[in-house]
């Protein structure tokens, strides 16, 4: 069995209608989310009404990438498909600039187990995964 028929491969999205531009923005190396026309709030992940005032009128908007991390854990596992050899790795989840309590999930190498703390600055960078596919990804800046 030749090493790519053994090898797990990282999941990558299924992008619908309503997630499509996000992950169209980050192919193009753009981080975009959700925001209300009527009252300006961001909403990630993507949804059909606006989690502040339930408006409809929903526009993905470019970001600037930069954030906080707001929580992090470290994953021992190596049973999580696609990231058996990668453990142990950081799970952290950074609260975006633009807004409080705008979250996104992204991971660290272990080599980072030093730096990562709640509120180590972060910006957006994006990982390839092959076929057209990029994923936004973090960094301790």
């Amino acid at each position: 069995m030749s090493d790519d028929a053994t090898k797990s491969h990282k999941p990558v999205p299924a992008p619908d209608d309503l997630s499509r531009p996000f992950w169209d923005a980050a192919r193009a190396h753009r981080l975009a989310v959700q925001r209300c026309a009527a009252c300006g709030y961001y909403n990630h992940p993507p949804r059909n009404f606006c989690d502040a005032c339930l408006g409809r009128e929903l526009a993905f908007t470019p970001l600037s990438g930069r954030g906080a991390i707001y929580t992090f854990t470290v994953m021992h596992q190596r049973d999580v498909a696609g990231f058996e050899a990668d453990a142990p790795f950081i799970n952290i989840v950074v609260e975006l600039a633009e807004q409080p309590l705008l979250l996104m999930v992204a991971n660290l190498p272990i080599g980072e187990r030093d730096r990562v703390r709640v509120g180590a600055p972060v910006e957006v960078w994006f990982e390839e995964r092959g076929d057209g596919v990029v994923v936004p990804q973090f960094r301790i800046v």
